[in-house]
């Protein structure tokens, strides 16, 4: 496979947008008698260079702190822009609208959440473990502060059908996910599988939303091992498929 074509001015876009904003924009916003001289410089003499993905991380970074402090309504690209330290322009030169920068970090969310999942069921062949695993690939998801956990689960713009569908999305895949390991040990047809998987990541994602508003009234370990315990009761009384042969 080969990479993607890198344009050679590509890496100067930013540059100059950056000083363009600090030789026109500068002249009308600076405030009365402030002289140029004084303010902060854009351009790439007055910064490091940052590669493109490496600036993407960035903005993304800061995206993250206004929508999940302001909410998608009340944030503006001001504002993300502000928290990065660069110009609005720089932001356009990469996130053409306020909703596009809201669904990459949607998808870098989700992707997260998804992984996790996934490397929870993997992690062994205990189901029992898998359950605590899975259960645990909630909670930390939740918990870290710098997920976009907030975007994903609690968004005020449910309404957008870009946003219905990736947040409809991962749950649909983390349930997927779920449901392959339940039908493999306990030979259960699809729709009864996923019935267990959709109420054992329902309860997962539920459960730690609200331990989270709790403010830290019950160790986060200890939250785990009671809904870990809750799920491992129900889904634990299905005897697996192999139970014969191991005997």
């Amino acid at each position: 496979m080969t990479g993607r074509r890198v344009d050679p001015h590509e890496d100067y876009a930013e540059d100059y947008a950056e000083d363009a904003y600090s030789r026109v924009g500068s002249d009308i916003m600076a405030p009365a008698g402030e002289a140029l001289s004084d303010r902060p410089q854009g351009s790439s003499a007055h910064r490091g260079r940052m590669s493109r993905t490496e600036r993407r991380g960035q903005l993304l970074d800061a995206a993250r702190e206004v929508f999940v402090a302001a909410g998608y309504h009340a944030a503006s690209m001001d504002a993300i822009a502000t928290e990065a330290g660069i110009s609005k322009p720089v932001l356009y030169q990469h996130f053409p609208g306020k909703l596009e920068l809201y669904l990459a970090l949607l998808d870098a969310g989700t992707e997260a959440l998804e992984a996790a999942v996934r490397q929870a069921l993997a992690s062994t062949t205990d189901n029992q473990e898998r359950v605590n695993a899975t259960i645990s690939a909630y909670f930390a998801f939740m918990a870290d502060p710098d997920s976009a956990f907030r975007l994903v689960f609690e968004s005020d713009l449910t309404g957008e059908r870009a946003v219905r569908e990736r947040v409809d999305a991962v749950t649909h895949t983390c349930t997927l996910a779920v449901t392959e390991v339940i039908a493999q040990d306990t030979e259960l047809n699809h729709e009864a599988a996923m019935l267990l998987a959709a109420g054992l990541t329902g309860a997962a994602q539920v459960a730690a939303r609200w331990w989270l508003t709790q403010d830290g009234a019950l160790p986060r370990a200890s939250a785990e091992a009671l809904v870990a315990s809750l799920a491992w009761r129900g889904i634990g009384g299905f005897p697996r498929a192999d139970a014969e042969a191991v005997d």
